[in-house]
């Protein structure tokens, strides 16, 4: 399917923090409508450092360049990846098939735990990691700078959850309340360079998928050449692309490109949202392609704010007909839907699955065991 242009709506920040009703009530309606259709919107005067986010990404861009063997000290695969260095093409996409993503990543949470959810859930809200210093890698300021762009994205995405409340007819507070507390985290992610074999070989940077967070905001992205200096986007073949809903005239959807406008960030619709709105917000298909030239990588942010890990993912009470019903049961906490999906993409060993059954059978085994070892000895 060729990608197609889109008018993908333009949302104002300002407009929905103005207080003003005309303001505020036709924001909501185009955002109603942006994640309703493309599940996506494009955000202006968002309140985000761009140029932090560019400094951001020339540091780890340094980061990335040490030797594999320094990078493996912080990689957690006890913690499923979930904080620090995730390898080269660790994570797949549910129904890619099975191939990994071409890119390596970072993981950090911008905000404090709960120290009483985070007993409950330790991968998903374990304590951050962070690189050392190295000769031209300034650690601490790696660290201050990527906290600032977490919390600015995170703020920016409880504004928008505030306009999605507005839109829907639903109490403002609504979904922000279901976030407080959960496990946000920002993502790094550098998209590898291919080599002149691989181009057309069916690489991708990042398989098609949804996010499974209730809303995902995206601050740009970034292409360096092979010399790693920043650099203009090498041709028209890489990016973001996305599916919109189905249609009679579109079955399939229609591929389009998501090019977000000068000074605008883009805001994702992830499943959680979908699930609690019984599918009036779209959690889209998306897919980030490779250059057709080699040699390029690109650094780019994602910040993916959840539900709180004991908040109940079921459609809301105004958007439960026989259809949502069906489609969205049964009901599950947000931090179980976690947990299975990180199994799902490869992050989480598939033994933590077992961490969702009742001890008691663990306990009668073990009590089972040694009757039969008493039994052996007599």
């Amino acid at each position: 399917m060729a990608p197609k242009p889109a008018e993908i709506p333009v949302i104002d920040l300002e407009d929905l923090r103005s207080g003003d009703p005309a303001r505020t009530t036709t924001a909501g309606e185009a955002l109603t409508h942006a994640f309703g259709h493309f599940g996506l919107v494009y955000v202006r005067n968002h309140g985000v450092d761009t140029g932090n986010v560019d400094a951001l990404y020339d540091e780890f861009l340094h980061l990335t360049a040490r030797p594999t063997a320094e990078k493996e000290r912080f990689g957690r695969a006890d913690i499923w990846f979930q904080r620090g260095w995730t390898p080269p093409n660790t994570e797949k996409a549910v129904v890619a098939g099975g191939q990994p993503d071409f890119k390596e990543c970072w993981f950090a949470a911008p905000l404090e735990a709960d120290p009483e959810v985070a007993a409950m859930y330790p991968q998903i809200y374990a304590e951050n990691i962070w690189p050392d210093a190295a000769p031209g890698f300034d650690a601490e300021d790696f660290r201050v700078r990527y906290l600032k762009m977490g919390v600015e994205l995170q703020r920016a995405g409880e504004a928008l959850l505030r306009g999605c409340a507005l839109g829907l007819g639903l109490a403002e507070s609504t979904f922000v309340d279901l976030v407080r507390g959960g496990p946000h985290v920002t993502r790094l992610l550098h998209y590898l360079p291919l080599t002149a074999a691989q181009i057309g070989s069916g690489v991708l940077w990042g398989e098609e998928h949804t996010d499974f967070n209730l809303i995902t905001m995206l601050p740009g992205g970034r292409f360096y050449d092979a010399s790693r200096k920043a650099c203009a986007r090498p041709d028209d073949q890489s990016g973001l692309y996305l599916r919109t809903r189905p249609t009679e005239a579109e079955p399939l959807g229609a591929l389009v490109r998501g090019v977000a406008p000068p000074g605008c960030i883009v805001a994702q619709v992830g499943q959680q949202l979908e699930i609690l709105t019984g599918g009036a917000m779209l959690a889209t298909p998306h897919v980030v392609t490779t250059p057709g030239v080699p040699g390029f990588s690109r650094a780019s942010a994602a910040h993916f704010t959840h539900a709180e890990s004991n908040q109940t993912l079921f459609p809301l009470p105004r958007f439960r007909t026989p259809a949502s019903v069906r489609d969205y049961s049964p009901p599950v906490l947000a931090g179980t839907y976690g947990l299975k999906t990180l199994v799902d993409i490869g992050l989480a060993p598939k033994e933590a699955i077992d961490r969702l059954g009742y001890r008691q059978y663990d306990r009668l085994g073990t009590i089972r065991a040694g009757e039969i070892a008493a039994a052996t000895k007599a």
